[in-house]
């Protein structure tokens, strides 16, 4: 998942904002999705989207922070998942030379 977010200790960061990569493993149970065919059944891609986009939208001066915000809120809000691991990645941030990105990934039980 792309978004446009402000998070950061440097008030520049902050204001300006930039641009970050999410991306979420979930632990779910899907065997009776794998049945049915019934998105009922499992874990709505949709709804996860809404749930990391809400979070994204809260500034944070770290990226642990956010990380660990967007594991909460999905464990929290989708019952069936055992475990989640969040990987989020700021591109192209502002330490004073050229790289592309710098990540962080936190794992939840």
């Amino acid at each position: 998942m792309r978004f446009y977010a402000h998070h950061g200790c440097f008030d520049e960061e902050r204001a300006i904002g930039t641009h970050f990569v999410v991306d979420i493993w979930m632990e779910v149970d899907t065997r009776t999705a794998e049945v049915s065919d019934n998105i009922a059944d499992t874990v709505n891609y949709l709804e996860v989207y809404q749930v990391v986009k809400h979070e994204m939208e809260t500034p944070s001066n770290l990226l642990e922070r956010v990380a660990r915000r967007v594991g909460e809120a999905v464990l929290s809000q989708f019952a069936d998942t055992m475990s989640v691991v969040v990987k989020i990645s700021k591109l192209n941030p502002p330490l004073g030379g050229q790289m592309e990105s710098v990540s962080v990934e936190v794992e939840l039980p």
